[in-house]
C-alpha cells in the first residue's frame, strides 16, 4: 500500500465518493493507493484534498515523509 493509501484508509475516505467529487476515477485512486510506482499528481493531490475537505499540505506532509534533501 502507498503512503496516500494508507492515509485515505487512516481517514477512512470512500473512494467512490473521492471520484465522484473529483473526476479521478476509480481504478486510478485504486493504483495510486496501492502500487508503489504510480505517480501522483499535484492535481490529482489538490482535488482529492478538496474532496476529503483537508488541507493540501496534510496530504503532501503525509505522502512524503520519507523525502529527504541529499547531503552536501
Amino acid at each position: 500500500m502507498t503512503e496516500l493509501g494508507l492515509y485515505l484508509t487512516k481517514k477512512s475516505v470512500n473512494k467512490a465518493m473521492v471520484s465522484r467529487r473529483t473526476g479521478i476515477s476509480e481504478s486510478r485512486l485504486s493504483q495510486l493507493s496501492s502500487n508503489e510506482s504510480t505517480q501522483l499528481r499535484v492535481r490529482e493531490l489538490y482535488l482529492i484534498a478538496l474532496a476529503i475537505d483537508v488541507d493540501p499540505c496534510e496530504i503532501l506532509r503525509e505522502t512524503c515523509c520519507d523525502v529527504k534533501l541529499l547531503p552536501e
